[in-house]
């Protein structure tokens, strides 16, 4: 295989390439963990950011193994957008991201309000709202708060809260679900 200067072919477009020939053929249930049913042979996350306008279409693990370059993609995409600050995502969190996704069927990216925070971020966010934890998981890099426009909270949180791999919460009024890798639990309405 050539390299990517000669060629023109980046390891990005590789990636999206095979993703496209092989998702129709990829079985989507087989040697899924048991709490990541749904998550299948080939994990892949879609979302998009309407703070930065960003896309983000990346599969991220196959047969068993991380991408690593996609995976740095997760981070950046996922960082915080109010300091530009990466952290690197517990890939527990994606799974059980993409897992849900995977659960209901869609193919809609998923609208991502927050993924890592800051320090700093989380104390200005706790300034203004009484339902930020003061500890939160997203500080870790271990929690998203998604959206997806043909589907309800208790939809997202349904698919989410099968898979008992985290937390799961449900902020219907700010029409969001909140998805982390910690205690399993959930709570809102």
């Amino acid at each position: 295989m050539a390299d990517s200067s000669s060629s023109g072919m980046t390891r990005r477009a590789l990636i999206g390439a095979f993703a496209a020939t092989t998702l129709t053929a990829a079985p989507t249930f087989s040697k899924a963990a048991g709490f990541l049913r749904g998550g299948g042979d080939i994990r892949r996350i879609r979302m998009y950011s309407g703070r930065t306008g960003e896309r983000l279409d990346m599969i991220y693990w196959i047969d068993g193994d991380y991408i690593k370059d996609a995976v740095k993609e997760v981070n950046h995409f996922m960082r915080d957008w109010r300091t530009d600050q990466v952290k690197s995502m517990d890939l527990r969190t994606i799974d059980i991201m993409a897992a849900s996704h995977n659960l209901m069927d869609v193919s809609e990216p998923y609208m991502l309000l927050s993924g890592y925070r800051s320090p700093q971020t989380n104390a200005m966010l706790r300034r203004r709202s009484r339902g930020v934890a003061k500890n939160s998981l997203h500080m870790k890099g271990q929690a998203a708060d998604l959206r997806l426009s043909s589907r309800s909270v208790g939809q997202i949180a349904r698919a989410a809260v099968s898979c008992r791999a985290g937390g799961v919460g449900r902020y219907s009024r700010s029409n969001f679900v909140h998805m982390d890798c910690g205690v399993v639990r959930s709570w809102g309405g």
